[in-house]
């Protein structure tokens, strides 16, 4: 029997923050595509929290999504509202974030998916593609205005 998305992603996340150590080593050294270290200041603590995700670009927007219906990362973001985005380089840059609802928007940011994360991202976006329409909430980022 195959595996659901509601238990593939948790496991799946779990492994990848396992693999953090590594993961930031390679992509201090040169990148891995298009992998982003995003800090949220969490909901209840508001304590900045920081995870790997890959950014999305459909024409001139830039996008963060998740392929399942929730994660601490997407409540956090909820909650803060946006958070601040670091490259590979060391470079910050501060955002605001707006939930995409269905429609042309949100369905050309989960077809980016497939083919904009790096290997196994995308093919496992793809595999649970439907899982990924129906619950993922997709994020379209602007420059937060200054305070």
């Amino acid at each position: 029997m195959p595996m659901s998305a509601s238990t593939f992603w948790p496991r799946w996340y779990r492994l990848l923050a396992r693999a953090n150590p590594v993961i930031e080593r390679a992509w201090r050294r040169v990148g891995l595509g298009n992998t982003v270290r995003v800090v949220i200041p969490g909901r209840r603590s508001g304590l900045p929290r920081s995870v790997f995700l890959g950014i999305l670009r459909v024409g001139d927007g830039v996008y963060l999504g998740h392929p399942d219906a929730v994660a601490d990362w997407t409540l956090n973001l909820d909650a803060a509202g946006g958070g601040e985005i670091e490259l590979h380089d060391g470079r910050r840059r501060r955002f605001a974030a707006e939930l995409l609802e269905p429609g042309p928007e949100r369905e050309a940011v989960i077809r980016a998916t497939f083919r904009q994360h790096p290997f196994p991202g995308g093919l496992l976006y793809w595999i649970f593609r439907r899982n990924l329409r129906a619950v993922g909430p997709f994020y379209r980022l602007s420059p937060a205005r200054r305070a």
